[in-house]
């Protein structure tokens, strides 16, 4: 810590996990110069536990997304960005160091935060776009977020500070939250993850029949939550007229690799009378649930109005191959798949789709 003459915020997280681990001396990992000075890591600092129960883990908790010394934002009710993070990792048994990878994800989620302004709450969940863990062959390639089992919202000198706790997933468990909500799917998952421990050797919970169930009926109770899905590859070209004054019909750009995802969610926000907002690089598109099949246009905005029928024609039709196919119910929109390509982080080409 930098900071000697007022530690408050810091104090009142201390007292919190104190209550949790005892006299346990935690594995600390400071920052020698402050983030503000150009130091390279946001957070000020991450503390790590040793715990044993309901298996060995360790437990991390950061420092520095709530205000941990004087009061400086205008926001009286809550500390800085309101939270902190948490996250438990299964430890072996001859494991006497917390893992650098798992310090290096808490700084990139720090440097997240920081950098965009957005916040992480429970029921929140982030695609990693890879391995969580560089270095493994782990399936787990996002994370979900959720309230801390062991600690609850604390209230300090500068505000109200929740625990939201990171939890790795896989991608097909992503696309069932997607489908459906973070919440519901971690809950579905609780018997086989107890504290939402994660384990980079772990198999996929969206082939165990109980979660698919769980998944299925949730989304026919809630829908989904998932209210704007951004897409990077995402075009729109207007319709225009030819010779002879011939309208040619605007067409809908999607990736092979969202297709599916694309049409799972639309079917179930629709089902609900819920809008779903695709967000691309160059347009933003707009399904909005209604009688009457229509497109708008207005700058950078697309608002489709679709009915049950024209729901169902694109969820059948939106396949992970390229292609193109025709919505003749919505002005004859073209809608065409293109293939999209999946690549390392040395921007090398592994895998194709479509």
């Amino acid at each position: 810590m930098t900071h000697e003459e007022n530690t408050s915020g810091w104090d009142a997280i201390d007292q919190a996990i104190g209550e949790l681990y005892g006299e346990q001396e935690p594995h600390h990992y400071g920052t020698s110069i402050p983030y503000m000075l150009g130091g390279p890591d946001p957070l000020d600092g991450i503390s790590v536990y040793s715990a044993n129960t309901p298996m060995p883990h360790w437990h991390f908790v950061t420092y520095g997304f709530s205000e941990l010394y004087e009061k400086e934002s205008d926001q009286l009710s809550q500390s800085g960005y309101g939270f902190e993070i948490t996250f438990r990792l299964t430890r072996g048994e001859e494991e006497n160091e917390p893992p650098a990878w798992a310090l290096n994800l808490l700084q990139n989620m720090g440097r997240y935060v920081f950098n965009s302004g957005n916040v992480f709450r429970a029921g929140d969940y982030m695609d990693a776009n890879g391995p969580i863990c560089l270095a493994s062959d782990t399936l787990l390639t996002a994370l979900a977020f959720i309230e801390d089992p062991d600690l609850p919202e604390i209230s300090t000198p500068n505000g109200s500070v929740q625990f939201v706790q990171m939890v790795g997933i896989t991608g097909r468990e992503l696309e069932m939250i997607q489908t459906w909500n973070a919440r519901g799917f971690l809950s579905a998952c609780s018997s086989f993850m107890p504290k939402y421990v994660t384990d980079l050797m772990r198999n996929s919970y969206a082939d165990i029949p109980s979660v698919i169930q769980a998944v299925q009926l949730g989304i026919e109770q809630d829908g989904s939550s998932t209210a704007f899905l951004f897409i990077q590859q995402l075009g729109w070209e207007s319709p225009r007229k030819k010779m002879l004054q011939k309208t040619v019909p605007a067409k809908l750009q999607l990736g092979a690799n969202q297709a599916v995802l694309i049409g799972n969610i639309l079917r179930s926000r629709m089902s609900k009378g819920e809008s779903l907002s695709l967000i691309g690089p160059d347009v933003n598109i707009m399904f909005k649930a209604g009688e009457q099949p229509a497109s708008l246009e207005s700058d950078r905005q697309i608002t489709l109005t679709v009915n049950k029928q024209v729901v169902e024609e694109l969820a059948q039709n939106l396949h992970p191959v390229e292609g193109t196919f025709e919505i003749i119910s919505l002005d004859r929109l073209l809608v065409q798949i293109v293939k999209t390509e999946i690549k390392d982080q040395e921007g090398h080409v592994i895998k194709t789709i479509g």
